[in-house]
């Protein structure tokens, strides 16, 4: 049987260690992929996000990526951005533009900028897709409590996030109780379908000086994917969260969020909080470099 190879890199993405960050596959020219191949080469992938790149349909773009986790599409998703975006910088089959780079997805054009960060790595950060806000009910929030089993800080209305991703965020009393939540992810995933969201992001703060810190964890059972280790789209939106409870801040805000140690990661996330835009980065490192066959 005649089978196709494909350029194949893995990508931890919000780390510049192998090993600490969240990883994405990545599929470098699946031009002549079905989408059921695509969702095939996802499942068995069984990370949180697999990427498969095309060329770009829109003259802006410099190229065109679909997104999978191992259950379904994604119109857009953070991590898988930012690492499909390093897997084709390694590979020079983009460079950017006076540092930017514009991606396509099924949510439209994504800027990207290329920049060295304060330790001399290469970082990588995406704008927000504009985020569509609904707060939720007291129904809706006693619900959310009563699965993740931890009080919420009802002083900041719980809300739907919808970047392309739908992440309901809300706010804990601290970092430390974050690290303590252990959902029902039975529950949290009839939920999550019920209501069609990606899953929930809960942070808690460690530092409320001139650089916020935070801790954050997502979950998203509804997605095959019961806790992200770094997520993205769930950082960018927990950003859209706070600039919503805030409108009188100081802008821009830096936070440095940080996810994954509940499961023995060490992802850091830079978030820059501006008026009309939320920039979410980070630095990647590949792991695997080689050909998938199909």
């Amino acid at each position: 049987m005649h089978q196709l190879e494909v350029n194949y890199k893995q990508v931890d993405v919000f780390t510049a260690k192998p090993f600490k960050g969240n990883p994405v596959a990545v599929i470098m020219d699946a031009t002549g992929l079905s989408t059921s191949q695509m969702q095939d080469i996802a499942n068995w992938t069984n990370l949180s996000e697999t990427t498969f790149v095309l060329p770009s349909q829109n003259s802006e773009a410099d190229y065109r990526v679909r997104i999978f986790t191992p259950k379904s599409e994604l119109p857009f998703a953070g991590h898988p951005t930012i690492g499909t975006a390093w897997a084709l910088l390694e590979a020079g089959v983009i460079i950017p533009r006076q540092g930017c780079i514009i991606q396509e997805c099924e949510a439209g054009l994504v800027r990207l900028t290329v920049s060295m960060n304060s330790e001399g790595k290469t970082s990588i950060a995406f704008e927000l897709p504009d985020p569509r806000i609904t707060v939720l009910t007291t129904k809706q929030t006693d619900i959310i409590e009563s699965i993740i089993g931890c009080e919420l800080n009802r002083s900041l209305s719980p809300a739907l996030i919808d970047v392309g991703a739908r992440w309901i965020v809300a706010k804990l009393s601290d970092a430390s109780s974050v690290l303590n939540v252990t959902p029902d992810y039975s529950q949290l995933r009839q939920h999550d379908l019920a209501m069609d969201v990606t899953g929930i992001c809960l942070y808690g703060v460690y530092s409320q000086q001139n650089n916020i810190m935070i801790e954050v964890r997502s979950f998203a059972p509804a997605c095959g994917v019961n806790e992200d280790p770094v997520c993205g789209s769930g950082n960018g939106s927990v950003a859209a969260f706070i600039r919503h409870h805030s409108p009188n801040q100081l802008l821009p805000l830096d936070v440095s969020a940080f996810q994954g140690q509940a499961l023995g990661r060490d992802g850091k996330i830079s978030l820059i909080i501006d008026h009309d835009k939320i920039k979410v980065g980070g630095c990647a490192v590949t792991c695997i470099d080689g050909k998938i066959l199909i």
